[in-house]
């Protein structure tokens, strides 16, 4: 039995950024996303919905007052830009509360709340697909799917950032300090002010460079010491 979800977001993007997040589930089913609260509404009164992702601001009606009227019909996972209401939605019993953009890493840890809550109320257990962890960055407009451990090392180019795999790079509209968030801090390293690499791509170091795949990468002054640390012991 598959958990049945609605995303309610007037945001397009935002939508197209969990429509391709859940493809990585097969326990979850996506059975209706709406841009208008109200036919949401209708949708959720009319069918058996187990968890709404619903963005907060929203036109004719606002996510709070869309909960109030959904009651106990259904879990609610906010998904927002604005951290300042997570207190408030905590007191109307929502499941999560997520603040855009969504790193994958955290979106996981949703779905596993999601499981384990549906896993109570049912009494029993369901099997999570299991994925290569990845994350979506934007590039000409489009959301592009990178698997974390094809990763070699990350740019910051002022107001951008240059993601570099063995086969392609990507530029997007990012700061480097942002996207490591997103990383799993075991495996990325900061070399440099304006590099970040995947320790487990090193091949050599030699005084201030370090050749990662067949790049070869300055190491920071301020850098050095706890570079060498980490990836030589």
């Amino acid at each position: 039995m598959k958990i049945k979800c609605v995303l309610i977001d007037d945001e397009p993007l935002a939508t197209e950024v969990l429509l391709n997040y859940f493809t990585n589930f097969t326990d979850f089913e996506i059975i209706g996303t709406f841009r208008n609260p109200i036919e949401a509404l209708e949708f959720i009164n009319s069918n058996t919905v187990d968890v709404v992702f619903l963005e907060i601001h929203m036109p004719v009606m606002t996510g709070f007052e869309l909960i109030r009227l959904i009651g106990n019909k259904t879990k609610v996972v906010i998904t927002t830009a604005f951290r300042e209401f997570a207190a408030e939605s905590y007191e109307l019993d929502v499941l999560d509360y997520l603040v855009k953009p969504i790193p994958l890493p955290r979106f996981i840890k949703c779905i596993h709340k999601i499981e384990a809550d549906y896993n109570l109320k049912n009494n029993f257990k369901i099997e999570s697909l299991k994925i290569d962890p990845h994350i979506f960055i934007k590039v000409d407009k489009k959301m592009v799917k990178i698997i974390i451990d094809e990763i070699l090392f990350i740019e910051g180019m002022k107001e951008y950032i240059k993601l570099v795999t063995a086969d392609k790079s990507y530029i997007t509209h990012k700061s480097l300090t942002s996207l490591s968030e997103e990383l799993p801090q075991d495996q990325f390293t900061r070399i440099h002010k304006s590099y970040i690499i995947a320790v487990n791509k090193v091949k050599s170091i030699e005084g201030n460079r370090i050749q990662v795949h067949s790049h070869t990468l300055p190491i920071g002054r301020n850098y050095s010491k706890d570079v060498k640390i980490r990836i030589l012991e």
